[in-house]
């Protein structure tokens, strides 16, 4: 498996937002989104480490932290990542999360052990709403969560318009995040008050707050 990063931080958005995390970060995605923050991690040249799940499940144990994210890129592309998940899934005392681009197909890897899945959908400001899978939304429970990353307000009318067509917040948690330094946070809530858009929260990159914004590792 084409590791490029494996570091312990905090979670810096979502449900378990500034909680000790272990993240390993998988090289690269089907999608080039005009906002993504971890391109270099896409690109062919990008260096990576080989592992195995066995692996990666021993630098896990060593860490001592059990929530853990396994991100990109895309995860779910990963060569080896089903088989990775099943060994996660053996250890009991492992809460696992997948960062998935909400363009890759859910539904094989919620048999068995079912990590937790934190699904972007990818708004009209990102270039790729095309390749998302609407079908995706119906596998969603409740510890799950939407991320909408919004950087205009046509993105919220959008995202508006998916969360009442697809009942998300009677599924799953439902969240807004803001495109680093495109649009005005208090933009976004002005729109949720206006809307009355109930269950639906704000989240704030916490990591690039706590720390310069292109850091990696963090």
């Amino acid at each position: 498996m084409r590791v490029v990063e494996k570091f312990v931080s905090i979670n810096g958005e979502g449900t378990r937002a500034g909680e000790p995390a272990v993240f390993i970060r998988f090289k690269g995605c089907n999608l080039r989104c005009s906002y993504c923050d971890t391109m270099w991690a896409n690109e062919a040249d990008c260096p990576f480490t080989d592992m195995t799940p066995e692996e990666i499940l021993s630098y896990i144990r060593s860490t001592g932290i059990t929530n853990v994210t396994l991100t990109g890129g895309e995860p779910l592309l990963a060569a080896g990542v089903a088989d990775l998940i099943r060994l996660l899934g053996t250890e009991g005392n492992l809460r696992v999360e997948i960062e998935t681009n909400g363009a890759v197909d859910l539904k094989p890897f919620t048999e068995g052990f079912r990590p937790v899945f934190t699904m972007d959908y990818k708004l009209p400001s990102s270039g790729f709403e095309a390749a998302m899978l609407t079908e995706n939304f119906a596998l969603l429970q409740a510890e799950d969560t939407v991320k909408f990353v919004v950087g205009s307000m046509e993105d919220l009318e959008r995202a508006r318009q998916l969360i009442l067509e697809h009942s998300l917040t009677a599924r799953c948690h439902v969240y807004l995040s803001p495109v680093f330094g495109q649009i005005v946070p208090a933009a976004i809530v002005d729109y949720m008050i206006e809307n009355r858009m109930n269950d639906v929260r704000l989240q704030i990159q916490m990591h690039k707050v706590i720390w310069d914004p292109d850091r990696r590792g963090v």
